[in-house]
């Protein structure tokens, strides 16, 4: 039995030996990503294109696995989300980029007032030279955007109509980025800094009077339940934000030409749709706001132009100030939509 053993192992050694000399590659193990957002599964279109996503990149690929995670269940808060996206300890995230302006200043381009000002102006920045040059950045700092998902939203307030930059004068507001909130500062409000996980718990206990959020959030929060005026719809909106789906570097880095190709047709799919669930989302949040006894307005041009003129003066020269990539950021964003 002895030397029938060894020539078992005889055996399998050459075998091993011959595949490892015929340059065939190992079979990989297949890749497990989690993905973590902070919204509700299903009834949010986030987490709804974050699903055709995943859909998309299975019919590619079969050696990738997802574990998706809404409503923040894998327990990392929801700006600490960018931290584990650069350590590697978290793979994926649906992710405001301006919940991380603190560590990367640049990312405020992403929502700073009246740059973008509507859904066509975002979907023509896709692929152009501002959106390569925010690739760089989010490369040097960790991640890598995969999706350009941007999302149109309005005003909110538990008693005031909001128009004209005068009309928050006294307010209690939250608008996710410090150099937008600069601006808000220089019309009189003062500034109370949250993620939207915990917007609806703020207004409910009065430590908010009124927010700039996107129409996705404004219904899937039903945030229409603790105010009484929403400054939405209409031609004119001060709120555009990028909201993509990240992936770490690391893992990026990881994946296999095929994969990331697959990752990368899979992102042009959710990206169609999930332009299509916002061109909708405004008319389903002026219906929902107004079924709830809201009182439901548009921004005027009067007052869009008022507010835009403000950003000009507080919150474009601020963020410029930030560094020579703000600068070029800013100046590469105005060329791509020819203003």
């Amino acid at each position: 039995m002895a030397a029938k053993a060894r020539r078992l192992l005889a055996v399998a050694t050459a075998l091993a030996i011959a595949v490892a000399g015929s340059g065939m590659p190992a079979v990989a193990a297949p890749v497990e990503m989690r993905v973590s957002h902070q919204w509700q599964q299903g009834t949010d279109a986030r987490d709804r294109a974050l699903r055709v996503f995943v859909d998309a990149v299975s019919r590619r690929v079969a050696d990738v696995k997802f574990r998706i995670h809404p409503s923040l269940s894998l327990n990392i808060k929801a700006v600490a989300q960018y931290d584990a996206l650069q350590s590697g300890t978290l793979e994926m995230s649906i992710y405001p980029l301006v919940y991380a302006a603190g560590k990367v200043p640049e990312f405020s381009i992403t929502i700073l007032p009246g740059a973008v000002s509507s859904l066509d102006e975002a979907v023509r920045l896709r692929n152009s030279a501002f959106h390569k040059k925010l690739q760089e950045i989010a490369h040097r700092n960790g991640v890598h955007i995969l999706t350009w998902w941007w999302t149109p939203g309005g005003f909110v307030s538990r008693s005031k109509p909001i128009g004209h930059p005068d009309s928050v004068k006294g307010l209690a507001m939250r608008a996710a980025d410090p150099v937008y909130e600069s601006m808000l500062k220089s019309a009189g409000a003062s500034i109370r800094s949250m993620p939207s996980s915990e917007l609806y718990p703020a207004l409910h206990s009065g430590a908010l009077d009124a927010l700039l959020t996107s129409t996705e959030s404004l219904v899937s929060m039903r945030l229409y339940d603790q105010v009484k005026e929403a400054t939405i719809g209409g031609d004119y909106t001060m709120f555009m934000l990028l909201q993509p789906l990240l992936v770490s570097t690391k893992s990026w880095e990881a994946l296999t030409p095929e994969q990331k190709a697959a990752f990368e047709e899979a992102a042009r799919v959710s990206e169609s749709f999930f332009e299509g669930t916002q061109r909708q989302s405004v008319d389903k949040a002026v219906e929902a706001y107004t079924k709830a006894g809201v009182n439901v307005r548009p921004l005027t041009k009067a007052d869009y132009e008022a507010w835009i003129a403000l950003a000009r003066k507080t919150a474009w020269p601020e963020y410029e100030s930030k560094s020579a990539d703000a600068r070029d950021l800013l100046k590469l964003l105005l060329a791509g939509l020819g203003k």
